[in-house]
This record gives structure tokens, sequence and C-alpha cells, in this order.
């Protein structure tokens, strides 16, 4: 006669078998379909961004190739297992980011890189967009919700310190995703509405603050550029008043593929990496940047729908947080693009060419699929 741990054995044994070849490897299939129509349009688009350039396109490839697998790894481990280190990837994110104060690679005016000369060359600033909401779900998972006066002063510190590393590289676009994820994380903890309101009020001083003491000169033109492009179209106007005429001049169904002549005339700098969608809109229209946001906007449907079925505190809060600062990324880079924000020097998610932005995305990606296919066995336990 079997006792009741046979039967429960026995039971999660019917479950393992039914399951699918992707939930044995917990492995979201709706997530991994998305991310793969991403993977394979970008490399079309960036091999048209990119003049035909296919080192670079080799690069991004073995790029994917690499966040597939960190995704998958990931995937593995079980939300508690990935709490407990959660910790030591913050202060490990930390160092990293001194390191790159102390001794980074210096690129077109800025310090954001580790370069080890023959091996690899990474940005730490990018794995603090993953860190951070994860550092921010392990603490306020672990505390009585609402969050209270002392729990959010502790979170704005832990906030803070890597934020204010990241602006003296200087990357203003990074330090904004990076203070957005963790503020998302506190919004979904049960943040009071009088300390989202006074924080609100409290912009404004902050950003004069910033625009004396924090910004540096080619941020603060950025800021004057996109309130009034025209004022000097043939230098700091330069690259969004030609990110206009590319996006308007695909039309409905844009000039076709390789058929850009904002970018292969070399109108539109960075085509390949920040402006990279203004290549999209003038080569495949209205239609395909259309189709673009339908991907990016059931990947976020998706993220949502995984926050809701989450079963651990620290599951709905890193989850919702990281769908939420995915949608904010693109938000960003399309706004800037088509002028409706400053130019802040964000990436397009998956599209834009970037080696470390990639794998931290598809790592990201793996967290989400790890909260939402270990939660049976969570439940069990």
């Amino acid at each position: 006669m079997s006792n009741g741990f046979d039967r429960t054995l026995s039971d999660e044994d019917v479950l393992r078998r039914r399951a699918s070849l992707l939930q044995r490897m917990h492995l979201d299939g709706i997530l991994l379909l998305l991310l793969l129509i991403l993977a394979t349009g970008s490399l079309f688009i960036l091999y048209s961004a990119s003049g035909k350039n296919i080192d670079l396109l080799m690069k991004q490839a073995s790029s994917f190739g690499i966040g597939l697998v960190a995704m998958v790894i990931i995937a593995q481990i079980e939300p508690r297992f990935m709490a407990r280190w959660v910790p030591l990837a913050y202060v490990g994110g930390v160092a990293l980011l001194f390191v790159v104060d102390v001794m980074g690679h210096n690129a077109m005016g800025a310090t954001r890189w580790i370069n080890i000369p023959g091996v690899i060359r990474f940005q730490p600033s990018e794995f603090m967009k993953i860190i951070m909401p994860a550092t921010m779900a392990w603490y306020l998972s672990k505390r009585s919700l609402p969050p209270s006066l002392k729990h959010i002063f502790v979170c704005l510190m832990l906030i803070g310190v890597p934020v204010v590393l990241i602006l003296v590289q200087p990357d203003l676009g990074t330090s904004l995703l990076v203070v957005t994820s963790g503020a998302f994380v506190m919004f979904m903890a049960g943040l009071q509405w009088r300390w989202i309101l006074g924080a609100a009020a409290a912009l404004v001083p902050v950003a004069v603050a910033m625009w004396f003491f924090v910004l540096h000169q080619y941020q603060k033109q950025r800021v004057l550029t996109f309130l009034n492009p025209e004022s000097d179209p043939l230098g700091s106007g330069w690259n969004i008043i030609q990110s206009k005429a590319a996006i308007g001049s695909g039309g409905v169904l844009g000039k076709g593929w390789l058929m850009g002549t904002q970018s292969h005339l070399d109108f539109l700098p960075e085509s390949h990496t920040d402006f990279i969608i203004a290549v999209l809109a003038e080569e495949f229209g209205l239609v395909g940047v259309c189709l673009l946001l339908l991907v990016y906007l059931l990947l976020i449907c998706r993220g949502l729908v995984i926050t809701v079925q989450a079963q651990t505190l620290f599951g709905k809060l890193m989850a919702g947080a990281w769908t939420m600062t995915f949608f904010v990324y693109v938000f960003v880079n399309i706004g800037m693009v088509s002028g409706l924000l400053p130019v802040v020097g964000v990436p397009l998610p998956f599209i834009s060419y970037g080696g470390t932005s990639l794998i931290t995305l598809l790592s990201g990606f793996g967290v989400l699929m790890s909260i939402h296919t270990h939660r049976k066995w969570i439940a069990q336990v």
C-alpha cells in the first residue's frame, strides 16, 4: 500500500511525463517564439543599417547565441535559489562599475567598458538593468509591505550607488533605466501615493540641480536640441532631423530592404545602434514599424501575464519590474528617435547592435521563464 509521499511522487512523475519538451526545459514557448522572431528580423535590419557589414552581423549573431544560452541556463534556476545570490550579484555589479571608473576603456568620449585585449569587451552598467530590479525585489520581498520610510530610504541608497557610478561614466540613458527598474519594484510593492506624489514634486528641484551640477555640456545641448532641433540643423540638430526625414520618407510600405538612402548615404548617424528604427521605418515603412511594435506588445503582455501568475512575492516584483522596464526601454528609444523625447543614448531592444545589451535582455527573459515555469513546484514546497 503506497503512502501519501509515494502518491505525491507518482503524481509528479505523471506531470513530468505529460509536460512538453519546452516545459521540461523550463522555457516559455510564447516568449521563445517572439524572441526568435525579433532575433531573425533584427539581423536583416542590422545588415542594411550597418552598410552590409558581415563582421558586425556575425558579432551580433554570436551575441544572440550567447544570450540564448544564458537565457536557457538562467531559466533552469529556481527563483528561490536565484534570490539567494542577488546580494552577491549586486555587490559584484557595483564592483565592476568601480573598475570602469578607475581603469575602464574610453570610446567616443565616454568610459563605459571593461576591455580585456584579445578576450572580451563588455559594458558592466548593462548588467545593472537586471540586477537592480532583482535587488529591490529581494530586499522588499523579505519586509512587510507597503514599505516603511526606513525601507524606502534603504532602497534609494541601493539605487543611488550604482546610478552615481554610471552617471560618472557618463551614461545618462542607462542610469535612467536603472532608476526606473528600481522604482517599478517599489511601486509594485505598494508604495504609498503620498510618497509617489512627493517624489513627483521633487523632480523639479532635482532636475534644476542636475542641469547645473550633473549634466555635461553635450547632454544639455541634447535637451536644447529636443526643444528646437532646427536651431542648429548642421550641428546638434542633425541627428534628429535626419532621423525624422528617414522615418517620413518610408511612407506606408517603405522603400524596400537595402534601399534606404538616409543610412546608406551616411546622412543618418548611429544608424546601426540608437537610430536603427529610423532605418526600419525608411525601408519597411509604417507597416514594418507596426509589426515590430506588435511583437514588443506581445512580449510585454506575456510578461504581465507571468507577473500575475507568479506565486511568490519575489517573483511578482521581479517579473513586473522587468516587464515594465522593458516597456520603458522601447518607449524611450522610439520617443527620442521620433523627436518626442531628448536623445539619451538608449538602444532599441534586440534590434540595435550591442553584445552586452543583448545578453542582458535575454538573461532578463530567462528570469521571466524561470518564474513562470517553476511556479507549480514552488507551490508544492
